[in-house]
C-alpha cells in the first residue's frame, strides 16, 4: 500500500501498530487505490455497471410513490359510496408495482456484478499485508504478539469489503435518493414538505453522529479487549508445552478470564449506548413522519392537495427512512472499519530493515568448495540489549569450518543472523564471496545459506513436507536420501505412516532430538554453499550425536560451515575457533593453538573436560 506523506514509523517497527486516527480522505484514497489494484476481471466495467444499477434502483424507488399517488387520485367517487376503477388507475398501479420490483431487484443484480470486485479487494489487502508482515525485520517479529498481528490483518482485510459496500451501495445511494425525493416533493407537492423532510433528516443525522462519536470510545475499548483476548489465547496455545512444564495453566486461565471480563464490560457499555442511539433515532423519525402527515392532511382539507398526494409524501419519506434506520450502525461501523483499515495500512507502512538493493547482484558461480564469508569491522547493537557485536572482523574461507564459542549474550547468535542477512550491520560489512550481502539478490542468498537451529521450527504437516520445505521441487527419493543422511531412516521406517506422519503443531509430536534431525535433513536437502549449525546436536543422546557429528563432517565437505557451540568437544576439528565475549573477539585460532595459549578458551576446555 502507498504510504502517507509525513507518517513516520521507527525502522523495523518495534511494536504492533497502535490505533490509527480516523482520516476520511486519506483512508478513502487508500481504499480507492486498493480497489484499482484488486485484479478483479473487467474491473472498470463492473464498477460502472454497479453504479448504473444503483441509480436506476433509487430512481425507480422514488418514482413508484408518485405513480401510486396519481393512481389514487384517478379514483372517482360514486353516489352509493364506492369508487370507479378506470384504466388509468390500473395502468398506474401496474407501473407502481413494476417500479417497486425494479427497485427491489436492482441491488441483487448489482451484488452479482460487484461481489467479485469487493472480494478481490479484500483478498488483495490480506495478501499484501501478510506478505509485508513476513518481510518485516527480526526485531519486529520478536516484539509482536502473533494473535494481535493476525487479527489486525484479518480485520483490516474484511473492513475493505464493508467500506466498499457501505459507500457505494448504502451511503451514496441514500444521498441520491434524498436529492431525488426532495426534487419530487418540491415539483409535485409543496416546498414545505421538502423543507420538513430535510429538517427531520438533518436533526436525525446530527443526533446520530454525535451519539455514535460518543459510542466510538466504547467500541475502541471493545476492540482492544478483543485483541487482548485473541493475543492471550494464541500465545497460550502456541506455548502449551511451557505452560505445562511450569504448571501455569491456572495462572493463564485467570489472565484469560480477566481479559474476557474486560471484554464483557466493554460489550455491555457498547450495547447500552446502542439502545440509547436506537431510541433517539426512532423518536426523531416518527415525530417527523407525524408532522409531515398532519401537514398533508391540512393541505388536503384546504383543497391544496388531493388524497393521493398524501400517499406519495408518506411513501417517499418512508422510503428514505428505511436506509436511514441503519445510518447510526453504518456510521459507527464505517468509522471502525476505517480504523481497522488504518491499522492494516499502518502495518504495511512500517519499513522493513532488510530490503532488496535497487540493482541486486547475483552471487558468483558456485565453486563447489563453498562460499567465503567475511565480517569486515562489523558492529550491531540490539535495541533491547546492552551487548551486540563491536568491531568484529574474521573470514571463513571456502570449505573451512569456523566455530563461535563464548558465554550466553556474547554475540554468537547475532553473528549468525548477520551471516544469514536476517540483520544488516549498523557499521561495517558482511561479504559472501567478496560481495556485500546487502547488494546480493535475497532469493539467491537464501538458497546459498542454510541453518540448523538449536530449536528447530516445524510446520503442522508431514515429515516429508517439513524436510522438503527447503527445496519443494525435490523428488521423494532426494527427500528420503536427506532423511537417511540425518540418521532418520530407521525412525521413519518404524512409523506406521512413514514419511506421511504428521508432526503436530511446531513438531510437538516429535522429541527434541527427532526435531533436530529433521532440521539437519532439511538443511542437507537445501544443498547450500554455507551451512550454519546453531548447537545442531544439543538435543541428541551420545551415540546419536556421534553419528550425526560424523554425518555433519561429511555434509561440511564442499561447503563453508559456521558453528555455534557450547560443547567444545564438537568443534575440535574446526579450522578456526573464535572466542566471543561481550560482542568482541577475544581469542582466535585452531583448537590446539588456543589450548597452548592458556587463555579463555583453554579455561572453558578445562572446565568442560573436568565436568565430563
Amino acid at each position: 500500500m502507498h504510504a502517507h506523506a509525513g507518517r513516520r514509523f521507527p525502522p523495523g517497527g518495534s511494536a504492533t501498530p497502535k490505533d490509527a486516527k480516523f482520516d476520511l480522505w486519506s483512508s478513502l484514497a487508500d481504499l480507492s487505490r486498493l480497489v484499482m489494484r484488486s485484479g478483479a476481471p473487467q474491473l472498470r466495467l463492473r464498477i460502472g455497471a454497479a453504479l448504473i444499477l444503483v441509480f436506476i434502483g433509487k430512481l425507480a424507488g422514488v418514482i413508484a410513490p408518485v405513480l401510486l399517488g396519481d393512481a389514487i387520485n384517478t379514483l372517482t367517487p360514486v353516489a352509493q359510496g364506492g369508487v370507479v376503477l378506470g384504466a388509468g388507475f390500473v395502468g398506474l398501479a401496474v407501473g407502481f408495482a413494476a417500479l417497486r420490483l425494479l427497485s427491489a431487484c436492482a441491488p441483487y443484480a448489482r451484488d452479482a456484478i460487484f461481489t467479485r470486485v469487493s472480494q478481490s479487494t479484500m483478498a488483495r489487502a490480506a495478501v499484501e499485508s501478510f506478505a509485508h508482515a513476513l518481510n518485516l525485520s527480526l526485531d519486529f517479529h520478536q516484539g509482536k504478539q502473533s494473535g494481535t498481528l493476525s487479527r489486525i490483518i484479518d480485520r483490516g482485510a474484511r473492513s475493505t469489503d464493508f467500506l466498499i459496500r457501505s459507500f457505494i451501495f448504502s451511503l451514496g445511494p441514500t444521498l441520491v435518493e434524498l436529492l431525488l425525493a426532495m426534487a419530487v416533493m418540491v415539483l409535485r407537492l409543496d416546498w414545505r414538505f421538502a423543507l420538513m423532510s430535510f429538517a427531520t433528516l438533518v436533526i436525525y443525522a446530527v443526533v446520530t453522529f454525535r451519539i455514535t462519536d460518543w459510542r466510538l470510545s466504547h467500541r475502541r475499548e471493545l476492540n482492544a479487549a478483543d485483541s487482548r483476548v485473541a493475543g492471550l489465547s494464541v500465545e497460550a496455545l502456541m506455548n502449551y508445552e511451557t505452560l505445562k512444564a511450569f504448571g501455569a495453566e491456572d495462572r493463564m486461565v485467570r489472565d484469560y478470564e480477566e481479559a474476557m471480563a474486560e471484554y464483557v464490560d466493554a460489550g455491555s457499555r457498547a450495547n447500552t449506548s446502542l439502545n440509547l442511539l436506537n431510541g433517539a433515532q426512532a423518536l426523531i423519525l416518527n415525530v417527523g413522519l407525524a408532522a409531515l402527515t398532519v401537514l398533508a392532511g391540512v393541505q388536503v382539507s384546504q383543497g391544496e392537495l388531493r388524497i393521493g398526494d398524501i400517499t406519495t409524501a408518506i411513501f417517499l419519506l418512508s422510503g428514505l427512512y428505511a436506509p436511514l434506520g441503519m445510518l447510526g450502525f453504518q456510521y459507527r461501523e464505517i468509522r471502525q472499519a476505517f480504523i481497522d483499515m488504518e491499522q492494516m495500512v499502518g502495518l504495511t507502512e512500517i519499513r522493513p530493515e532488510i530490503v532488496e538493493a535497487e540493482r541486486p547482484r547475483e552471487l558468483p558461480p558456485a565453486s563447489g568448495q563453498g562460499a567465503s564469508i567475511a565480517f569486515d569491522h562489523v558492529s550491531f547493537q540490539h535495541d533491547a540489549r546492552a551487548n551486540g557485536l563491536k568491531d568484529v572482523s574474521f573470514e571463513a574461507a571456502p570449505g573451512h569450518t569456523v566455530a563461535l564459542v563464548g558465554p550466553s549474550g556474547a554475540g554468537k547468535t547475532t553473528a549468525v543472523r548477520l551471516a544469514m542477512r536476517l540483520l544488516d550491520p549498523q557499521l561495517g560489512r558482511v561479504l559472501i564471496d567478496g560481495v556485500d550481502m546487502r547488494e546480493v539478490r535475497q532469493d539467491a542468498l537464501r538458497r546459498a545459506v542454510a541453518l540448523v537451529p538449536q530449536d528447530v521450527a516445524l510446520f503442522n504437516d508431514t515429515l516429508e513436507a517439513n524436510i522438503a520445505f527447503a527445496r519443494p521441487q525435490a523428488t521423494p527419493e532426494q527427500v528420503r536420501a536427506a532423511a537417511e543422511a540425518a540418521e532418520l531412516g530407521s525412525f521413519i521406517d518404524s512409523l506406521p505412516n512413514g514419511m506421511e506422519t504428521l508432526v503436530g503443531e511446531r513438531g510437538l509430536k516429535l522429541s527434541g532430538g527427532e526435531r533436530q534431525r529433521v532440521g539437519i535433513a532439511r538443511a542437507l536437502l537445501a544443498d547450500p554453499r554455507v551451512l550454519i549449525l546453531d548447537e545442531a546436536t544439543s538435543a541428541l543422546d551420545g551415540p546419536t550425536e556421534a553419528a550425526i557429528q560424523e554425518t555433519l563432517r561429511k555434509a561440511r565437505a564442499g561447503r563453508t560451515t559456521l558453528v555455534i557451540a557450547h560443547r567444545l568437544s564438537t568443534i575440535v576439528d574446526a579450522d578456526q575457533i573464535l572466542v566471543l565475549r561481550r560482542g568482541r573477539i577475544v581469542e582466535r585460532g585452531a583448537h590446539a593453538e588456543l589450548l597452548a595459549k592458556g587463555g579463555e578458551y583453554a579455561a572453558l576446555w578445562r572446565r568442560q573436560t573436568r565436568q565430563a
